[in-house]
């Protein structure tokens, strides 16, 4: 098994439910002032009909160099369209923050997952240095994580979305953990 840890921290990929009420930095949170907005009714409203343009925002502001062009984000906006769209966006992010439930079927391996458990397999994480929430790390706050061989990677130029925004140096991670020998 290969591992491909792509979060800035534990808060991206893992909920951590019991900390979601500490405090975190201003500049931090304002960054992703959509987290609060879709905890409200009036959020609700704003996703149900500007679906396309909180994208285009959030993607402008978290990837401050990512210069999409409309046919990206046309085709993307089609998956907007889906009927539960707007519920699995914002169950995602009352969970995320301790306000919704999560699904039962999942909270064995919710929990499991809080515990925030070695990784024993090879992994690369990556940052990018353009990220318009989170600010690049050097790994090291992280790699206590990892008993398995690590690497970390600073990827320039590029922001919260790091497979589309720079898809060689991604796809490079994948295709040399895949290619180690077990």
């Amino acid at each position: 098994m290969r591992s491909m840890f792509l979060g800035k921290g534990k808060d991206d990929l893992i909920q951590d439910i019991a900390k979601a009420g500490l405090p975190l930095s201003p500049a931090f949170k304002s960054g992703i002032w959509y987290q609060y907005y879709f905890q409200t009714e009036r959020g609700r409203a704003g996703l149900t009909t500007n679906r396309r343009e909180i994208a285009r925002i959030l993607w402008t502001r978290n990837s401050p160099n990512w210069h999409f062009d409309e046919v990206t984000l046309d085709q993307h906006a089609s998956a907007f369209d889906n009927s539960d769209y707007v519920e699995v966006v914002l169950h995602f992010y009352r969970h995320h923050l301790g306000l919704a439930a999560g699904y039962p079927m999942y909270e064995e391996l919710e929990q499991r997952l809080a515990a925030q458990p070695t990784i024993t397999v090879p992994t690369i994480t990556l940052d990018g240095d353009a990220d318009g929430i989170v600010p690049a790390t050097d790994g090291k706050s992280t790699a206590v994580k990892f008993s398995g061989e690590h690497q970390h990677r600073v990827i320039p130029n590029v922001g919260h979305n790091l497979p589309q925004e720079d898809p060689k140096a991604f796809a490079t991670a994948v295709w040399e953990l895949a290619s180690k020998k077990r």
